[in-house]
């Protein structure tokens, strides 16, 4: 009961923070983009959240457990991809002046481009957080002994309902509370781990043979290999990931958001996938759709009353951090893309702001449809890697690829992406049934991201000749346009900008003292770890000082 409790309190008072936003989106700028002036730290700390989310803990979670440190390898090349992204990717987006990936694919690539890639992304980001909203109510169903199906409902609608309400903003500040909050719930459950199992050296000495290899299993270093470059397309191109780098003020801005991204993925895997790697000597022998309950299990075994409902608040919220900022983008792109762009060019911003929220709702319950049907596709692990290995190079890579190339055309993308798409479609799901045929994990990655890489090339050599393209002689005459129309920001709009920032540190500060009081208080009624949770409540009441102190220097 008391977890209960702790999960309801902590899901309230993180819904009424996005109803705190509700009147800070004015328009389409300062509802999807901030009014582009986000603060990098900010945005950094908000896309390492929306990276991650429960199916971390169940997909990665069940990897550590059968597998031991390969699952720490893995996400370290999200490292690798966002160190790339922030020494060329991310300042090319923000130099764009767009204000969703889909618009510069529409102004450097066409409209044709634009809507084919909507409809495939939009189609995709939907059932991966589906996928992923289906993970955590597993999560909450089985530590809470509720039904399923009923609890993906409920979560999902309170996922739309922040989403809806409190634009680009509210997901943020959330961000940065389940940042907190899952910090807090990993540094405590740590040493009740390791006092569980006897010992860290205890662990080391019962661990299975191999368990502490870079690489293990079908995780071979032609995976870790292609996984990387996987991820260099997947943080600088994702539309979910672009729209943090067109938030902040700057080119060197959107650089730090991806560089503070990257500092953060080089120690928090290791304490993530330490939980699960430990169950293995605690409770051997998952295999399956068993194994993705091994970070839940141990959760169940060595958290007192309290301190797992904090744990499953964690990770409710931070997959409501990758779902808020999934709908946030599909919404934004359809808004903005779609409704603006082609149904009604001329729609005031009052028009725009009812069919943003209302299409975050529509994508939303389409979202918590595919969750529901999760269980009857497979196992996570399996969909999650391979919607990456089919899906990413083809959709991401093209528009990055027309960041930099003055050659690429609209006509030729849609080719590159339709031909890699059906490819990887082929090996996928249709050789397998065909004659047996299937490709290894590593080759499965391997073509999906060199494929299109290899077309990509191949047509820059083949166009080597021409200078420039007509696509990119349309986009320079676009821009050109797009300045002179500009209209610099007036002074009343601009305070608007100011105060809406003000207010979004205000509230991170108020949220943070509020959490930490809530953990003060669990500190006084938890069975055990109490000491280490009054601690880390009071470094919670210290961090809370400095969004404050940048309010009042706003």
């Amino acid at each position: 009961m008391t977890d209960t409790i702790v999960v309801i309190v902590f899901s309230v008072f993180i819904l009424l923070v996005g109803i705190s936003f509700s009147k800070t989106g004015r328009n389409l700028k300062s509802f999807f983009a901030g009014g582009e002036s986000v603060p990098w730290f900010i945005g950094g700390l908000s896309l390492f959240m929306s990276f991650f989310s429960a199916g971390t803990f169940v997909a990665w979670g069940a990897i550590a457990y059968q597998h031991g440190w390969v699952a720490v390898t893995i996400q370290w090349t999200m490292c690798i991809g966002a160190l790339i992204t922030g020494l060329y990717l991310a300042p090319k987006w923000k130099a764009t002046g767009n204000l969703t990936a889909a618009e510069f694919i529409k102004a450097r690539l066409g409209s044709n481009v634009q809507k084919i890639y909507i409809y495939i992304f939009t189609i995709v980001s939907l059932f991966i957080k589906g996928s992923v909203l289906y993970s955590v109510s597993k999560l909450v169903s089985a530590s809470l002994d509720y039904p399923l199906i009923p609890v993906t409902i409920i979560l999902g609608i309170l996922m739309i309902s922040y989403t809806a309400v409190g634009g680009l903003w509210a997901v943020m500040v959330t961000d940065i509370l389940q940042f907190v909050v899952l910090t807090a719930a990993v540094l405590i459950i740590l040493p009740l781990v390791f006092n569980e199992v006897g010992g860290i050296s205890n662990f080391l000495s019962q661990a299975p043979d191999g368990f502490f290899n870079l690489t293990n299993g079908e995780y071979t270093w032609g995976f870790i290999f292609a996984f990387a470059i996987y991820h260099i397309f997947y943080i600088g191109g994702n539309w979910t990931f672009v729209q943090r780098y067109t938030s902040v003020d700057t080119p060197q801005s959107a650089s730090k958001v991806a560089y503070l991204f990257a500092a953060l993925y080089i120690l928090s895997p290791i304490l993530w996938m330490l939980p699960p790697m430990t169950y293995q000597t605690i409770h051997p022998g998952l295999s399956g759709i068993d194994a993705e309950n091994a970070y839940i299990m141990v959760c169940k075994q060595v958290l007192p009353a309290g301190l797992l409902g904090l744990m499953l608040t964690g990770m409710y919220f931070s997959t409501s951090a990758s779902a808020n900022t999934a709908l946030n983008v599909v919404s934004a792109v359809f808004t903005n893309d779609i409704y603006k762009g082609s149904v009604n060019p001329h729609a005031n911003d009052k028009k725009l702001m009812f069919v943003a929220r209302a299409s975050s709702w529509f994508f939303g319950v389409f979202m918590i449809l595919i969750a529901l049907g999760v269980p009857y596709i497979g196992g996570i692990v399996e969909f999650t890697l391979s919607v990456g290995a089919i899906t990413g190079g083809p959709l991401l890579l093209p528009p990055i690829w027309s960041l930099f190339s003055k050659r690429l055309t609209g006509k030729a993308t849609i080719y590159i992406t339709i031909a890699s798409l059906t490819v990887n479609l082929l090996f996928k799901m249709i050789m397998p049934f065909v004659n047996g045929y299937k490709l290894s994990r590593a080759n499965e990655m391997l073509l999906g991201v060199l494929l299109p890489l290899a077309m990509l090339m191949v047509y820059e050599v083949f166009k080597r000749k021409r200078t420039t393209s007509k696509d990119y002689d349309s986009y320079l005459l676009y821009k050109t346009a797009k300045k002179d129309a500009a209209v610099a920001i007036d002074e009343n709009e601009r305070n608007l900008i100011r105060k809406q920032n003000i207010f979004g540190l205000k509230m991170i500060s108020f949220s943070l003292f509020f959490i930490a009081i809530l953990l003060l208080i669990l500190s006084f009624i938890t069975s055990k770890g109490g000491g280490l949770v009054a601690g880390i409540s009071v470094a919670i009441i210290l961090g809370a000082i400095i969004p404050w102190s940048a309010s009042k220097k706003g």
